[in-house]
């Protein structure tokens, strides 16, 4: 099989990783997978993916992003994906910064992430929202990109946002992405 159809799915929820790579595996596709970045790159020293699916929020010290810049400092044609719960637009503007492709929330199927590796150019046909931002909407935003400054450390964002750590806690809960 080319490495064009050779996937690298970085995902810590191992039944979802399990779950995503049966359904490409039945689309055609190699699949690989790694829990951290550090099994990103173990993987990378001996394959070369042509497309990667990675999970925003990981386990451990290192974040999706420092897996994406990862991969494509490995590969710059690699197309990548990146997948989150906790989906906001400074997240999703450092992801595309960094070599990603595509940025989704969860919950999305094989097919979305599939469309998004072929959809590489943005759109003039995509409607705009008449809708303003709302206030807990500009909160998210805001709690998401220091969370993402911080690596996903509560203790260290809550610091930063001027709050609990509990309150911090408390709305991440009510925010969950199922």
């Amino acid at each position: 099989m080319s490495a064009e159809r050779l996937l690298l799915i970085i995902e810590d929820d191992a039944a979802f990783a399990r779950t995503l790579s049966r359904s490409f595996e039945r689309r055609g596709y190699r699949v690989l997978q790694a829990a951290s970045y550090d099994e990103a790159s173990l993987v990378l020293q001996s394959a070369s993916p042509g497309f990667a699916v990675v999970d925003l929020k990981l386990a451990g010290a290192q974040s999706g992003l420092a897996c994406v810049q990862l991969l494509h400092a490995h590969d710059a044609a690699m197309l990548i994906v990146v997948l989150t719960g906790f989906a906001s637009i400074g997240t999703a503007v450092d992801a595309v910064k960094l070599g990603a492709c595509q940025y989704l929330a969860k919950p999305s199927n094989t097919d979305d992430i599939e469309a998004a590796f072929g959809h590489l150019d943005g759109s003039i046909e995509l409607p705009l929202t008449e809708r303003p931002t709302s206030i807990k909407t500009l909160e998210w935003e805001r709690i998401h990109a220091v969370l993402a400054e911080t690596d996903f450390n509560i203790s260290e964002a809550a610091r930063r946002l001027g709050m609990h750590r509990r309150t911090l806690a408390r709305k991440l809960e009510k925010q969950r992405v199922k």
